[in-house]
């Protein structure tokens, strides 16, 4: 259990939570309040595994960071943005889904010589954003020639117009200053309007509706707060999703309570606007619901969890995913790194109509690439129905009424 207080200020809910989930920390319950000026929060947390955190140094660092003014400050090999660097490029990628489309990008880059260093790439509604690390693969450091930048950006934008992505296709150098890789890849895909749903796109796909999670925004008249509840599958970093899209939106959550089960994650929040106003329209709150709802579901793309494990080289990921590609298998998401001459990828992937994949062609692929570098982790797909919610707030019993 972590007990957090200090001096209260706008983000500092989202900056405490970014530094547990970049320890890979789970948390299963958190207790928030920060009415007034003072801001004071209690998390259970857990490893991935689901036991108790006993090493000091994760003990340690978590106290030392925190106590730290700067802490808010994002592990470099997290952050985009940060201009300049020698080490890589960091470029942003935007535009229409396809099977692929990941595929495509890494054969592009490879034949301009590019090695990329880590990257994160999500698939939302038919959308599709990456935030990449590029360096040039004979010097290893960043790429700075205007010109040559100038070429990458033009194949690339060319590999995601596709055929009808004419005017929202996009490839930019990330933005100076720091902001932290996956917060990023949420501002990408909001920009991109990837909340508005694609029917056509959804098409053949089997998908069961009640699956979704369900976000309910309440007036709280008697304190003047707006309630929100979300339910969903739980999954990690949830938490962290749907607290950097309300900072994002300029909210600031004065009070809340996080409740995780075995397959349900519940979260339930009394919020105002940064104006110190509750959600004052029907419009404002249709909107806050779509975007929590999207924001929820970015990092939940159901498929089968693969890891890749292998000494990295020049074309790798060109290669791994050109064999994906011909095997018919659609890249949901991805995170790619290289750390110390390896390679440590992980790919969720699905057929090309969003469904399980046929375990012959895992095993296919395996053989191909070899068993010992390509391993089967997990199917995310969804599996339990989240319960329905009630009118009144569960959580918080009779301390406010709604």
């Amino acid at each position: 259990m972590l007990l957090l207080s200090s001096f209260n200020k706008h983000g500092i809910l989202l900056e405490v939570v970014q530094v547990l989930t970049d320890l890979n920390l789970v948390i299963t319950k958190a207790y928030i309040s920060s009415d007034g000026g003072w801001f004071m929060d209690v998390f259970n947390v857990v490893d991935r595994d689901g036991n108790k955190i006993r090493d000091e140094k994760v003990i340690n660092y978590i106290r030392k960071t925190l106590e730290n003014d700067s802490f808010f400050l994002p592990p470099l090999r997290e952050s985009v943005g940060v201009m300049p660097s020698e080490e890589h490029t960091s470029i942003e990628l935007a535009g229409t889904d396809r099977p692929g489309l990941l595929s495509e990008v890494c054969a592009v880059l490879a034949d301009l010589c590019c090695n990329v260093v880590n990257a994160e790439i999500w698939t939302h509604n038919s959308r599709a954003a990456a935030v990449i690390h590029i360096a040039d693969d004979s010097t290893g450091c960043a790429i700075k020639d205007p010109n040559r930048l100038s070429t990458i950006k033009e194949l690339l934008c060319n590999v995601l117009k596709g055929n009808n992505d004419l005017k929202t296709a996009k490839m930019t150098l990330s933005p100076p200053g720091v902001t932290h890789r996956e917060r990023r890849l949420h501002q990408i895909m909001f920009a991109d309007r990837d909340y508005e749903r694609n029917v056509r796109a959804e098409h053949g796909r089997v998908e069961d509706i009640s699956l979704r999670p369900h976000v309910t925004v309440m007036d709280c008249m008697e304190k003047d707060y707006t309630m929100i509840t979300m339910r969903s599958k739980d999954r990690p970093k949830l938490l962290f999703d749907t607290v950097c899209t309300l900072t994002d939106m300029q909210y600031v959550v004065f009070h809340g309570v996080v409740h995780t089960g075995r397959m349900e994650a519940v979260q339930e929040y009394y919020i105002r606007h940064v104006d110190g106003l509750p959600i004052g329209s029907e419009a404002e709150r249709e909107r806050v619901m779509q975007y929590l709802e999207a924001a929820i579901e970015r990092r939940a793309s159901g498929g089968l969890e693969l890891e890749l494990c292998s000494e990295d080289r020049v074309g790798l990921l060109s290669d791994i995913t050109r064999i994906f590609r011909e095997n018919s298998l659609c890249i949901k998401r991805a995170e790619i790194s290289t750390r110390g001459g390896k390679a440590e990828d992980t790919f969720y992937v699905t057929d090309v109509t969003g469904n399980a994949v046929d375990p012959k062609t895992i095993d296919s692929i395996r053989q191909e690439i070899g068993k010992s570098v390509l391993r089967v982790k997990r199917n995310s797909s969804p599996s339990s129905k989240p319960h329905q919610e009630t009118a009144m707030s569960f959580l918080f019993g009779s301390l406010f009424k709604v």
